[in-house]
């Protein structure tokens, strides 16, 4: 059995551009895999630990479990290890930190999505919360969109946004602009990501702030809730994370991102429609990279 830190993952140094790939990869693969929705418990308040089993399709005879956690008060908060096994003969192949993996795969979802569902002229992108996923959510997002002019606004939050915007000074591209308010975020941007991880309650009372044409990336979900019910559409990584949803029964339109990189669904069909995409993670991703990451781990030894 291999044992994989985030080291050696970093050490592979794998370009988020082809993390971009892989999660369309996998989104492709999904009806053939099985992929029940996560068991998320709460030892207390709103901590979490969450269970994420997938078999991909038999071909790959991989079976993947991570167990992923959030405790408040710890560095990371984000917690997460992965093992894979071989479903042809049921033994344990690796052991894997999935901190990298997790972010990465986080990051590269959001990227999709963007790039799926922004309307054709989006220019100013507005992201909440520059902690890993955010970090790795731009990383993600500016690498497959070297050859546009892009603005991204941050929230003035402790040095957060002056240490964001130091960290992709040297893109040519992209040009800064810090909001004071969350307001000042949301208001006439095309694009609206967050990437925090906990919200008390609603995160933008006025929703007619979200100008039409806005794409909506609730990365964890949370904070959104009163736009469900108002966008023209709203998709999301899988029915089964999203079904229980207080809201579900009462989206516009609602269909899965895969049916819309599958060419089975239009997706956005003009730059007016207002859209939500629910980036729930699934571990499909996960287990997705894992088996690539092993693969090219086997390469190198």
């Amino acid at each position: 059995m291999k044992i994989i830190s985030s080291v050696d993952i970093n050490n592979l140094g794998l370009d988020p551009v082809q993390s971009v790939e892989w999660v369309r990869e996998a989104f492709l693969l999904k009806e053939r895999c099985q992929l029940p929705p996560k068991i998320s418990l709460h030892p207390r308040d709103n901590d979490f630990i969450n269970t994420m089993p997938c078999i991909l399709p038999e071909e790959y005879h991989t079976y993947g479990c991570k167990v992923v956690s959030r405790v408040s008060g710890t560095t990371p908060s984000l917690k997460s290890k992965l093992l894979v096994c071989d479903t042809n003969t049921g033994i344990m192949t690796a052991l894997i930190d999935a901190e990298w993996i997790t972010s990465r795969r986080t990051g590269a979802v959001a990227a999709l999505a963007i790039n799926t569902l922004r309307h054709s002229k989006a220019k100013i992108y507005s992201f909440l919360g520059l902690g890993v996923i955010g970090h790795a959510t731009l990383d993600c997002f500016l690498a497959t969109n070297t050859d546009s002019k892009i603005i991204v606004r941050l929230l003035r939050y402790k040095d957060h946004a002056q240490r964001t915007i130091e960290r992709y000074s040297s893109s040519p591209n992209v040009s800064f602009e810090i909001a004071d308010t969350i307001e000042q975020l949301v208001d006439g941007a095309d694009v609206v990501v967050s990437c925090i991880t906990y919200a008390d309650g609603l995160l933008v009372n006025d929703v007619t702030l979200f100008k039409p044409g806005v794409l909506v990336v609730p990365v964890h979900t949370r904070g959104f809730q009163n736009c469900d019910t108002i966008f023209d559409k709203v998709f999301a990584d899988d029915t089964g994370h999203v079904s229980n949803f207080k809201y579900f029964k009462e989206f516009r339109a609602y269909d899965e991102i895969s049916n819309v990189l599958a060419g089975k669904n239009p997706g956005r069909q003009n730059d007016n429609e207002r859209i939500l995409s629910y980036n729930i993670g699934l571990g499909l991703h996960d287990i997705y990279f894992a088996h690539k990451i092993l693969n090219l781990i086997d390469r190198t030894q």
